[in-house]
């Protein structure tokens, strides 16, 4: 199945001058610079591993794609006694992070993808959405930053391109969604580095089988 969606030119150029930072660090809006070595070194998943331990088991996920994943490492000793993977209950992560040339970018149960949407043109996130749900057996699930970064682009911009209100993101995914009727997909659209907004999840074929008409809005 190929994506219904076109790239614009601005989505390589973005993902070069993120490849720019990876190998040369960035500076942030402060003044501040963040060396190489540090970029894109958090895992960002673990900040709602509680969530993902849940909703992981109530979907049956022993195999994800960590869509945008930067250096995070899924074997990463957590609570001081287990790796993240082994929390959530899983078998097997694959990466892709193509400002990092990694590419294990294959159909798993989950596509789940942390603190990436806000970093591609506005007019490629469909083309990102879609891809996600391409790759994903049984869920979707999408984290994206609603607020300004502390990162600047090497061209001197915010690094978050791209920022719009919880609900512009949930509607991006509920269209998108349409051409996958029967996968789950969930929404965290964090509104501040500590604070997130959650949508339950939902699946097309789950919205047209409800008897009500009125979209639920959280």
């Amino acid at each position: 199945m190929e994506n219904i969606f076109i790239k614009s030119k601005k989505f390589q150029q973005l993902i070069q001058m993120y490849k720019k930072m990876a190998s040369l660090g960035y500076n942030r809006s402060n003044g501040e610079y963040i060396p190489s070595e540090k970029v894109y070194s958090d895992l960002e998943p673990e900040k709602h591993k509680e969530f993902l331990k849940d909703i992981f088991k109530k979907f049956e996920i022993k195999t994800i794609l960590d869509y945008g994943s930067g250096k995070g490492d899924w074997n990463s000793i957590i609570d001081g006694k287990q790796t993240f993977k082994n929390f959530l209950g899983l078998k097997e992560v694959f990466q892709y992070e193509p400002a990092l040339n990694k590419d294990e970018k294959t159909k798993q149960d989950c596509a789940l993808s942390f603190d990436v949407l806000e970093h591609v043109f506005i007019s490629d996130v469909p083309y990102v959405i879609y891809d996600l749900f391409l790759n994903a057996k049984k869920l979707v699930v999408l984290n994206v930053a609603c607020y300004k970064a502390a990162a600047l682009l090497p061209n001197g911009e915010n690094a978050h391109v791209t920022v719009r209100h919880p609900l512009w993101w949930k509607g991006c995914m509920d269209t998108v969604a349409v051409n996958f009727p029967k996968i789950a997909y969930v929404l965290i659209a964090s509104t501040s580095y500590t604070r997130s907004t959650i949508f339950p999840p939902t699946s097309h074929n789950e919205q047209i089988e409800n008897a009500n008409y009125v979209a639920l809005e959280k």
